[in-house]
């Protein structure tokens, strides 16, 4: 049982998410960290003579009822960044290097069927079935 977690656990695909975590997480403060001291104070800007940023509050006399709206789109914009970078630089490149170097041609699908019939009729021909059941080879059909 060990000896299978461990396993598990030194599989390339386990150690490259960790990896990516790890760097998703880093990239993630250096992100949150332009929104909130660079794009947050422009959105504050926005919201005028309030002290509290882009916003509004529901009772005058308690601040626990401010609804920030810049924090709102402060995040949106994380997000927005973070998706950009994960799209351009993991997402475009893989893609990229998939259509160049892949070996896959696009007629494999039609090669597994024909493959899959061929089983089938030589099947069929071992087990004595033969007359209207049996199918025509790949050989009978293509002549």
């Amino acid at each position: 049982m060990l000896k299978g977690f461990k396993d598990f656990l030194l599989r390339g695909n386990v150690l490259d998410l960790a990896v990516a975590v790890v760097i998703g997480t880093a990239f993630t403060a250096i992100v949150t960290a332009f929104t909130s001291n660079v794009i947050e104070p422009l959105i504050a800007a926005l919201g005028g003579d309030n002290e509290m940023g882009w916003g509004f509050q529901i009772l005058a006399d308690n601040p626990a009822t401010f609804v920030n709206i810049g924090a709102v789109v402060s995040a949106i914009i994380n997000f927005v960044i973070i998706a950009a970078v994960v799209y351009f630089v993991l997402i475009v490149p893989a893609n990229a290097a998939k259509k160049r170097f892949a070996t896959e041609r696009d007629d494999t699908k039609a090669s597994a069927e024909d493959l899959l019939i061929q089983i089938r009729d030589l099947l069929q021909v071992q087990s004595g079935q033969t007359g209207a059941h049996a199918k025509l080879s790949l050989e009978e059909r293509e002549q």
